[in-house]
């Protein structure tokens, strides 16, 4: 099934964003090999999945942090969003935590099945591939502050975005208006993205995103883990700039 074009690109940008930017962090960024890495422990059995950054879920979880935009030299340190994640046997587990100001959402919630669209309001995304040779077949999942979400089968080769696919996964995500953070949270089974028993040493190719903001695309703030560097495309479909995940007991 193909996709609706998905977003503005960022290199068109409105003459009025720019006016409001330094003139510096419109030059394009530029990706530095290698890319980010992200490096996450084994934990036994089957933790019950939690949004509580508290909980002892998370008490051993590795950590990143994400506030970079996708495709130029800015950084967004009032929406620096942090990442933990872990994995056990079976799955693969993550936490978001993500300051706002406003939030940008489709109401009322629907999360009783996917959510076609999700990403044209503020959401977390993850796009995970175990193939090292066609790079350009991944799954994406996304979560957004009220519990929506959707999963996806992507295949660039094809043009190619298979709303009807379904990993299996769980989702959670609440919002703390009083403290102005919203949380999301997954739990995603390695069988969905690969075949292969995933082990000491495996590594799999990995972007995270986060979109926020109000109004049209070029308004609205584009941030990932590792910058994709790209202009006058979609920043986020951009397997040969992803990152890697590395499984590690």
């Amino acid at each position: 099934m193909s996709r609706p074009n998905r977003r503005v690109f960022l290199g068109t940008a409105t003459a009025a964003l720019t006016a409001a930017l330094p003139a510096f962090s419109q030059e394009p960024c530029s990706v530095q090999q290698p890319t980010a890495s992200f490096t996450i422990r084994h934990a036994k059995g089957s933790p019950a999945l939690s949004l509580n950054p508290d909980a002892s879920v998370w008490k051993h979880a590795a950590s990143e942090s994400m506030y970079k935009d996708c495709s130029r030299q800015i950084d967004y340190p009032h929406l620096k969003s942090e990442i933990r994640a872990f994995w056990t046997d079976t799955d693969l587990y993550f936490l978001f935590r993500c300051p706002y100001t406003v939030l940008n959402l489709f109401l009322p919630a629907s999360n009783s099945g996917p959510r076609v669209g999700l990403w044209d309001r503020d959401v977390v995304e993850m796009f995970l591939g175990d193939d090292w040779t066609n790079i350009r077949h991944y799954r994406e999942f996304e979560i957004a502050p009220t519990g929506d979400w959707i999963d996806l089968a992507i295949d660039l080769d094809h043009k190619s975005y298979n709303h009807d696919w379904r990993s299996g996964w769980h989702t959670m995500a609440r919002i703390d208006e009083a403290n102005k953070v919203w949380y999301a949270a997954a739990r995603i089974p390695l069988s969905a993205i690969s075949a292969k028993p995933v082990q000491d040493g495996t590594k799999w190719r990995m972007n995270l995103y986060r979109i926020d903001g109000l109004g049209a695309d070029p308004q609205r703030h584009f941030l990932c883990w590792q910058p994709t560097c790209v202009q006058n495309r979609d920043p986020n479909h951009v397997p040969e700039h992803f990152g890697t995940l590395v499984f590690t007991k």
